[in-house]
């Protein structure tokens, strides 16, 4: 799809033995377009949802911490912190988690199943996401600065992690002991420990 410069969008509609190219305006297909970003959509509602991307005004309220949601879903998301609540159990270990895709995520665990590979060093992952965040680490660019001591990293939560050197913060915290840890790997190798024991 291409746009010349009256401003009409030139559509090509394939067939199997011919190709027909056919003009018509952004109104002839019902296209929306955004204010603020100029992004575009064929489909209602599709703008009115994307258009709270950029307002400020969250109408959910949480009635027992008082955060504030743009969607009623993300805040039923959240109720679920306080209520500790985790519907969706694994078949394999009964493990339970409060999100359906951390249930997915976690299944992966059992199979050992590793579909990413990284063409640079041939290292696999169970999910697309640590491939992309692995991914940075071949990156000459660290685009995450550190505000205190000016240390660059190429991953966001490499520059989280460091930030527990300043801030003394100890947010993992052993359910067997209470000593506490800077960093979740620090914590299951303290774990191993007590499985040890």
């Amino acid at each position: 799809m291409s746009t010349p410069l009256d401003g009409t969008l030139l559509l090509s509609v394939y067939d199997k033995p011919t190709s027909i190219t056919r003009e018509m305006t952004s109104t002839d297909l019902g296209v929306d377009k955004a204010d603020i970003c100029d992004q575009r959509f064929y489909e209602d509602g599709n703008l009115t949802q994307h258009t709270l991307k950029h307002s400020i005004e969250k109408l959910h309220r949480c009635d027992v911490c008082e955060k504030t949601f743009k969607k009623s879903w993300n805040l039923k998301r959240h109720m679920l912190t306080h209520t500790k609540e985790k519907p969706y159990q694994c078949t394999v270990c009964g493990k339970t988690f409060g999100r359906l895709g951390i249930l997915k995520t976690h299944k992966v665990t059992h199979t050992n199943e590793k579909p990413y590979r990284c063409d640079v060093c041939e290292k696999k992952f169970a999910r697309k996401g640590d491939l992309t965040e692995h991914m940075l680490t071949h990156a000459s660019e660290k685009p995450h600065r550190c505000c205190v001591c000016e240390k660059q990293f190429a991953r966001v939560g490499s520059l989280k992690r460091h930030m527990f050197t300043h801030t003394k913060k100890k947010p993992h915290r052993c359910d067997v002991c209470e000593k506490r840890f800077s960093q979740s790997c620090t914590l299951k190798r303290h774990i191993l420990l007590h499985t040890k024991e």
